[in-house]
């Protein structure tokens, strides 16, 4: 998927009422940056920052609905993808079908331990 690809996929899935102007949309968008620089800040020093990436999360599929999956995944580096995985399954937001690589990666079993205590 090229940068215009994956544009347009935002924005066809993209609804907030409150926003107004491109500026709000790419606002949210980069919500999905926010979250693979708190992931890699994990992965390099092993803070993870739980509640922060749930905020973010919480609010990308509020705004993304169900594209927020494949939006993270194409966003995210594959070393990423154990641990966007784990939030996903904490969030009950991994979808059963159709059955995709995603179902193969194994999840990050110390970010899920952490997810596990809130």
């Amino acid at each position: 998927m090229n940068e215009d690809n994956y544009l347009l996929f935002a924005v066809k899935f993209y609804d907030n009422p409150q926003a107004i102007t491109m500026e709000d949309f790419q606002t949210d968008l980069k919500r999905i940056r926010y979250v693979k620089r708190l992931l890699k800040r994990y992965k390099n020093t092993g803070e993870l920052k739980t509640h922060l990436i749930l905020n973010h999360l919480i609010i990308l599929f509020n705004v993304f609905n169900d594209a927020t999956v494949p939006l993270l995944f194409y966003n995210l580096e594959r070393d990423l993808w154990p641990s966007i995985k784990s939030f996903l399954i904490f969030l009950n937001r991994l979808p059963e079908y159709p059955r995709t690589q995603i179902h193969d990666i194994e999840e990050d079993l110390e970010c899920l331990s952490h997810l596990q205590t809130i």
